[in-house]
C-alpha cells in the first residue's frame, strides 16, 4: 500500500489505454481494482489513438496484407507517459515490446486470464473431441493475420489455406460470420472472456452481440501454444515516479509476473516480436519451481522444448530455452 504524502493527496492520476473494446474492458478493470485499494485517489481514463490503430484501419480498407509492428500500438501511450499527460498505460503484455523506451519501465502484471486460444467457426462442436484440425473441413480457409498461429495451425493439416485478418475481436467476428469464403478464426481466449462472451454447451458463441451462427473451441497448448505474455496486463508507468510505482505494484500478481518474466526473456533472447512464430508458456508448478514450454519455426520445421528452473530465477529460464530452440 502506497504511503500518504500530503503533496498527493486528492491527485487524479490518468491512465492511458487505446480506445478499442478489448482495451477499454482492461484499462476499466485496472480503474476498478485501482479505486478499490485507494479510495482517496481519483483514477480517470484516458483515450488515446494510435499510429497502430490508424494504419490498421487503413490497411483494412486497402486489403494490406503487410503486419504492423507491435510498437505501433504503444508508441503515442508512451509518449503520454513521458509527456506527465498520463501515470499509467494499460496493454495487453504480448502487444508490449520487450525492450521499452528509455525513463519507462513495466510497473506491475496482474493475474493472468485464461491464455489458452479458441478456434471460432460456422458449427457447432463437441468439446471432447481429441483435436481441433476434426473440426475444419478438408482444405479449410482459416483466417489469422499471426505467423505463430498460422504455422502451427498448417501442422495440424497441410491442406488448410490460411488468410489474414485484422480488426479488434468484435470486427473479427463479424468478418468471419459474413464472409461466407472463411471457415474459422482463432483468437485469444482472454480477449473473449474480458469482453464477455460465452461458450454454450454446443459451443454457440453468445453474449456482446456475439454474430448468430459462431461456435467456439477451446483450443489446448499441446495443440496450440500462446505467444509470450497471452492473458496478461502489463501496467507501464515512468521509472522517475516512486508514487505511481507504489501504487501498480499493489496490482501485481507474483506467480503471473513471474511467469511472464520468463516468457518475455525467452522472446528478447530469440529477438522475436508478435510477428514471429515464436510461441511460450510458463507455468508455476511448486511455489519455486517454473516450467516454461516453447516452440519455434524455422522455416517448415518446428522445434519445441520444455525446460524447468527456479521461480526466482525467470530470465536465467527463458534465457535457456532460446539457446535450446534456437536454429
Amino acid at each position: 500500500m502506497a504511503s500518504k504524502n500530503p503533496l498527493e493527496e486528492h491527485r487524479t492520476l490518468y491512465i492511458a489505454t487505446r480506445g478499442s473494446a478489448l482495451a477499454l474492458a482492461q484499462a476499466r478493470h485496472i480503474q476498478s481494482l485501482s479505486r478499490e485499494l485507494f479510495a482517496d485517489y481519483a483514477f480517470e481514463l484516458k483515450v488515446i489513438r494510435t499510429t497502430g490503430d490508424q494504419l490498421q484501419a487503413l490497411q483494412d480498407d486497402q486489403s494490406s496484407k503487410e503486419p504492423l509492428p507491435k510498437g505501433l500500438f504503444t508508441k503515442e501511450l508512451e509518449a503520454a507517459l513521458l509527456d506527465g499527460k498520463a501515470d499509467m498505460a494499460i496493454h495487453s503484455l504480448k502487444d508490449l515490446p520487450t525492450e521499452l523506451p528509455p525513463k519507462l519501465c513495466l510497473g506491475a502484471i496482474t493475474s493472468r486470464e485464461d491464455a489458452r486460444e479458441i478456434l471460432i467457426l460456422k458449427k457447432p462442436v463437441d468439446a471432447a473431441i481429441a483435436h481441433p484440425c476434426v473440426l475444419l473441413p478438408s482444405k479449410a480457409v482459416v483466417a489469422t493475420n499471426s505467423p505463430r498461429r498460422a504455422a502451427q495451425i498448417k501442422a495440424w493439416n497441410s491442406p488448410v489455406e490460411v488468410v489474414p485478418m485484422r480488426g479488434n475481436v468484435p470486427t473479427r467476428l463479424e468478418k468471419l460470420a459474413s464472409q461466407k469464403k472463411l471457415h474459422a478464426t482463432v483468437l485469444a481466449l482472454a480477449g473473449l472472456n474480458r469482453l464477455g462472451y460465452q461458450l454454450e454447451e454446443n459451443g454457440r458463441l453468445m453474449g456482446n452481440d456475439a454474430p448468430e451462427g459462431l461456435y467456439g473451441y477451446v483450443i489446448e497448448p499441446e495443440h496450440l501454444l500462446p505467444c509470450v505474455g497471452q492473458g496478461f496486463l502489463g501496467i507501464e508507468i515512468r521509472e522517475q515516479d516512486p508514487f505511481v510505482a507504489s501504487l501498480v505494484k499493489a496490482l501485481e500478481d507474483t506467480p503471473s509476473a513471474t511467469a511472464a518474466t520468463a516468457e518475455r526473456s525467452f522472446l528478447h533472447a530469440m529477438g522475436g516480436g508478435c510477428q514471429t512464430p515464436y510461441a511460450a508458456l510458463a507455468s508455476l508448478i511448486q511455489p519455486d519451481r517454473l516450467t516454461l514450454k516453447g516452440r519455434a519455426f524455422h522455416g517448415p520445421s518446428c522445434v519445441e522444448a520444455e525446460l524447468e528452473g527456479k521461480a526466482d530465477d525467470p530470465v536465467s529460464l527463458g534465457q535457456q530455452l532460446a539457446e535450446a530452440l534456437s536454429p
